[in-house]
């Protein structure tokens, strides 16, 4: 049995904080107990008590949008070193992308992937791919592919230019109850991927990626969610243009999502100019009227998603120039604090509303269990103190390709647990 007491609760259902204690046993919730009704020298002897004094307790946090690099890429990562920079951020749950080596288009490659997850301690699962090899010509067989555990369908990394193979495998995807996800870039518009076609592209002198390029597809996409009704994820959202037209097709009932990462809603593309590859991304970093625009769409819930898009990436590869280094940063382990400080303190969503967007509204999109506090609920949670704040250096990653390094944050973790295990504690 485990026993956290003298804590405080965020409910995100019902975007409440209040205080409580937890009693744990089997790995589910068993009990909720009103503070002080509960003394613990009524607990077994057994029981391990936390202490939870000035900590927040919410639902482990769900990330649907990580990148593990296994199989073909575990210089980067491995499914193993993600799990460890997963728990050190307080997610219980993580949904990969399929853009590995070979890519999970096969159910082969699925079972490997989710073989390896289920020995990290925490729940992983795995998106598998639209098309064989990325390639964006053949549709993969869905069905057998759900059937043998994917969690959705994404060429996430690769955008998907065939209209009617994209609206096919809408459909196939609606059928089968699935999730499908959408990298929204145009290629044909982009001159220099990772730097926005602005400040930054005329800083580096180079062309950049332009808006235009999200915007067309991201319109072609929710015209074709509204007509298939599939569960369409827009991802890794940049623009604000963009945001406006999620907003629409919700109104109009298209069954529409939207993710905004930590980096799209903390960072403009002057940081570009400052650190360089680090700060380079697919999409880029834009203006702060994007910037502001998303987080406005993670107010009004436009945007109901907040996703790292933890992309790993060597040290010699960010040593690159601007335009040979790949897009990407890590984010599972400044996501929750990044969250904290440009979303709670500075007072556009309450901590309720920010562990919705990071543990319940994700866990509902892929069926996963988690993102709720209630008896007979896994007991999959995440303490943390508000009022700590720590310095971003070392990490637990395999790499450290961060625009963050250095920075001071609030929010320190110090507990995961996940199934009623302790898979963190700082």
């Amino acid at each position: 049995m485990l026993y956290i007491k003298n804590g405080t609760i965020i409910d995100p259902v019902r975007d409440i904080l209040y205080e409580a204690d937890l009693q744990i046993e089997e790995g589910k919730i068993s009990r909720i107990i009103e503070k002080g009704k509960v003394l613990e020298k009524e607990l077994p002897d057994k029981a391990q008590v936390i202490d939870g004094e000035g900590l927040l307790i919410a639902p482990g946090l769900a990330d649907t949008h990580v990148h593990f690099r296994d199989p073909g890429f575990t210089y980067k990562e491995d499914i193993d070193t993600g799990a460890a920079a997963a728990v050190k951020g307080g997610f219980t749950q993580i949904v990969l992308m399929a853009n590995t080596k070979p890519p999970v288009d096969n159910t082969e490659t699925l079972s490997y992937v989710l073989g390896k997850g289920r020995k990290t301690g925490i729940h992983i699962a795995s998106c598998a791919n639209v098309t064989y090899g990325m390639a964006g010509k053949e549709l993969v067989n869905m069905e057998e592919l759900a059937n043998g555990g994917a969690a959705g369908f994404t060429d996430d990394g690769i955008p998907l230019m065939d209209e009617g193979l994209v609206k096919q495998a809408m459909e196939q995807a609606k059928k089968l109850d699935k999730p499908i996800s959408f990298h929204e870039e145009d290629p044909a518009l982009i001159t220099n991927n990772g730097v926005n076609a602005g400040k930054a592209a005329a800083f580096y002198q180079i062309g950049g990626s332009p808006r235009e390029a999200e915007i067309g597809l991201v319109k072609r996409d929710l015209e074709l969610a509204l007509q298939t009704g599939a569960e369409v994820v827009i991802q890794h959202i940049s623009s604000k243009e963009a945001v406006e037209l999620v907003r629409q097709a919700k109104a109009k009932g298209a069954h529409v999502h939207a993710e905004a990462t930590p980096h799209h809603f903390t960072l403009t593309e002057d940081v570009v100019i400052e650190k360089g590859t680090l700060a380079k991304m697919n999409p880029p970093l834009r203006e702060e009227e994007d910037r502001m625009a998303i987080i406005e769409g993670l107010k009004d819930g436009t945007i109901d998603l907040i996703a790292t898009d933890h992309a790993p990436h060597s040290r010699e590869e960010k040593e690159r120039t601007i335009t040979e280094a790949p897009s990407g940063i890590i984010g599972l382990e400044t996501a929750l604090s990044l969250g904290i400080k440009e979303l709670v303190e500075k007072g556009h969503l309450s901590y309720g509303k920010l562990i919705h967007a990071m543990s319940t509204a994700p866990c509902r999109l892929y069926g996963l269990s988690g993102g709720r506090i209630e008896e007979g609920a896994a007991a999959d949670l995440v303490l943390f103190s508000p009022k700590e704040s720590w310095t971003v250096s070392e990490f637990a990653s395999k790499s450290s390709n961060s625009p963050f390094i250095g920075q001071e944050l609030p929010g320190v973790i110090h507990y995961t647990i996940c199934d009623g295990n302790i898979v963190y504690h700082k």
